[in-house]
């Protein structure tokens, strides 16, 4: 497959197509202005050419050349990943730290020639996807002493399909809608949607343990991995392709979520399925945040499966959904290729209402089938326009900070665990941009054990300091997630953003044998160091 020829954004999420407009950047610049009651300009996008760039500190020697670049507009699209912090620093203009060269190897001898140059020579080596990590994970480190961003766009295909076994083989660089629309002609689908989904790639998903949008079983990337190909300094790194084993260890375990610090992962076999022909969805509304965080639990346990359980609370129900902004929203889907999913949304919906919810009886839409439009109108409507719409350039720079964080704990400790964060969050919060900062919280996947809440933050701060704040929210976000219980990441990785937060929740020895494992792998430290544990 030949290798998208449009340009990556270097300000935004996406290619020069996903940009939003100079009018729709004004358009959303007054609405802000109204509120605040103070004028506010969007920052002029600078043009790609005038950025200013260190000069390149490696020389790519000629029979690299193919494949290896110092091109101008390459590393300034290879500089940043797509935090808001990072995008507003690019649409600043501030380039201090690109990559001294990209290398787009087309094959694995390409590959392992890049490799070997950069750990022949010391170069740092930074494994790179769709570029959409925000958590600092595809960035050249400040003290680096030079540095190859190794971009794997090029090996973006499909090497074979297994329709027996219901699994395919797949090159890392390929990306979701590229895996999807090859797959669509055998009536297969991966079902593995991240909200990156349109610019990330397989490999981007199986190192960084992508979490994708459905709620229940088969959520995370680790669900669907079957066996992994990764290239180190050291060697190839090949696991047997099994449906399942009890054979030690996993190496499939070393690889997923390894970060790019430990190799390079060039392919994978993925467990596939059959297209949804059946769907059901509902959307039920409850007094209170409490009462329906009750209600996902029950339904849940139940084990019914739903491909979607969500719960927004009323912050985020009220702003995306349309609600009052006293209610929350609990949204429950069900898909099957199989089988039809009137039962199941019949029970669920019994559950959601013993626990208090409210939903009328023709706001159940069942599709058996024949094609019907599900979960696109009302609240549930609403919301997915609004989650399935951002776009992360439309309020970059016009003096308004948003970020999330997101994390999962146990169903015993989460009312707690939620007051902890709430307050520890919140009080900063209010000392950073004031009282009108807003702080909300869905559930973006459930298990029968605990939830994964996601935390949405948002205010005002002053132009120019948007970084330094962020930091200090950031910082106690993190804290108050370890001290209460949670991990530091559920599915955003864990990058250099959160490695200090890693350190403390898991075991020290841990730790200790992840490093004895790189200085096997990667004896010279140069894959992506500083992204998971120093060195």
């Amino acid at each position: 497959m030949t290798a998208r020829a449009e340009r990556r954004s270097f300000w935004t999420w996406g290619y020069l197509s996903d940009e939003p407009t100079e009018k729709e950047r004004i358009a959303v610049a007054k609405n802000l202005a109204r509120r605040l009651g103070t004028e506010i300009t969007p920052p002029r996008v600078p043009d790609i050419s005038q950025l200013k760039l260190r000069n390149p500190r490696i020389a790519v020697p000629s029979k690299y050349k193919a494949w290896v670049t110092n091109d101008h507009n390459d590393r300034v699209t290879h500089t940043y990943g797509g935090h808001p912090i990072e995008l507003l620093a690019a649409l600043r203009g501030d380039f201090r730290h690109p990559p001294d060269a990209v290398a787009h190897p087309r094959n694995e001898d390409e590959l392992e020639a890049t490799l070997s140059w950069c750990d022949d020579n010391g170069y740092t080596a930074i494994p790179y996807g769709g570029g959409t990590s925000v958590v600092w994970g595809v960035n050249v480190p400040h003290d680096s002493a030079s540095a190859v961003t190794i971009d794997l766009d090029n090996l973006n295909n499909v090497l074979e399909i297994d329709d027996v076994s219901r699994a395919g083989r797949f090159q890392a660089g390929i990306l979701g809608p590229d895996l999807e629309a090859a797959l669509r002609p055998n009536g297969l689908t991966l079902r593995h949607f991240p909200q990156s989904f349109p610019w990330s790639t397989v490999g981007g998903w199986v190192a960084t343990r992508s979490g994708g949008h459905y709620a229940t079983n088969g959520t995370h990337i680790d669900d669907f991995v079957e066996s992994t190909r990764m290239l180190s300094p050291t060697g190839w790194f090949e696991s047997r392709r099994l449906p399942g084993s009890g054979a030690g260890p996993s190496p499939d375990r070393l690889v997923i979520g390894s970060e790019g610090t430990l190799g390079i992962i060039s392919e994978c076999w993925l467990r596939l399925q059959k297209r949804p022909r059946y769907r059901a969805t509902a959307g039920v509304i409850y007094p209170s945040w409490d009462s329906g965080c009750t209600a996902v639990r029950h339904i849940v346990q139940t084990k019914l499966w739903p491909a979607n359980l969500r719960i927004l609370d009323p912050v985020e129900a009220g702003n995306n959904a349309g609600l009052d902004g006293k209610q929350s929203l609990v949204i429950i889907g069900f898909e099957s290729a199989d089988v039809p999913q009137g039962e199941n949304i019949a029970v669920a919906v019994a559950i959601a209402r013993e626990y208090g919810g409210v939903i009328a009886d023709e706001d159940i839409v069942v599709d058996n089938g024949q094609g019907n439009t599900t979960g696109r109108t009302g609240p549930v409507g609403a919301w997915r326009s609004a989650f399935i719409g951002v776009n992360a350039g439309l309020t970059a720079g016009l003096g308004l900070l948003t970020d999330t964080f997101e994390t999962a704990t146990t169903w015993n400790n989460w009312p707690n665990f939620d007051a902890h964060v709430r307050e520890r969050v919140g009080r900063v919060l209010r000392e950073t941009m004031g009282e009108s900062a807003t702080l909300s919280c869905r559930f973006t996947h459930v298990y029968p054990d605990g939830p994964a809440p996601y935390y949405s933050f948002s205010g005002v701060a002053p132009r120019g300091g948007e970084a330094e704040i962020w930091r200090q929210i950031k910082e106690e976000a993190t804290a108050s997630l370890v001290d209460a219980g949670g991990t530091v990441t559920h599915h955003h990785a864990v990058g250099r953003m959160h490695a200090r937060g890693w350190s403390q929740q898991r075991p020290p020895l841990f730790g200790d044998v992840l490093k004895a494992t790189k200085a096997t792998l990667d004896p010279n430290g140069i894959l992506n160091p500083g992204v998971l544990l120093k060195i």
